[in-house]
């Protein structure tokens, strides 16, 4: 499996209010968390986000609540992967039964700016940004997890076995 974008840059401890705002959790269907997403970070996120592309941040993405929203919304809005030094556990864990890849590289995270192209080969965990010409090692998905991925997230790979 490989993702491939264009990338949004943010910093350290993104947490989950900042990604949906809690105003917003009555909504339950992706579509509609999507439309938010970033919202209180990025006012021009959801405008400029197209399939495919790719958030970038430093330390301890996702903390906060333990909220299934803030993946959601992610995934709803298109972003093909999250790369990230670092990720609050239970955010990792969200985004891993919802079927959104995400993928800690320090290096990674640290060299990628805003606006370069990345493509990410979650079979290896090699990060490439196109832009720079330059790969790091991510930490590559173990098989069964990227089942539970392919398959659109846990639920759905339970419910095909």
């Amino acid at each position: 499996m490989k993702a491939q974008g264009h990338v949004f840059k943010y910093g350290d401890n993104v947490d989950t209010d900042v990604i949906i705002p809690a105003r917003y959790l009555n909504a339950t269907e992706g579509a509609e968390l999507a439309k938010h997403c970033m919202e209180d970070i990025d006012k021009d996120f959801v405008k400029n986000v197209k399939p495919g592309d790719i958030i970038v941040a430093n330390k301890n993405f996702g903390c906060g609540s333990s909220r299934e929203h803030a993946p959601l919304a992610i995934k709803c809005a298109g972003v093909s992967c999250v790369i990230a030094e670092t990720f609050a556990r239970i955010f990792y864990r969200n985004a891993i039964n919802i079927g959104m890849p995400i993928i800690e590289c320090p290096e990674a995270a640290k060299a990628i700016e805003a606006g370069d192209e990345v493509e990410i080969d979650f079979d290896s965990g090699v990060i490439t940004n196109k832009t720079k010409n330059q790969t790091y090692q991510g930490q590559a998905f173990p098989p069964f997890m990227q089942k539970i991925i392919a398959a659109g997230g846990l639920v759905n790979y339970i419910n095909d076995k």
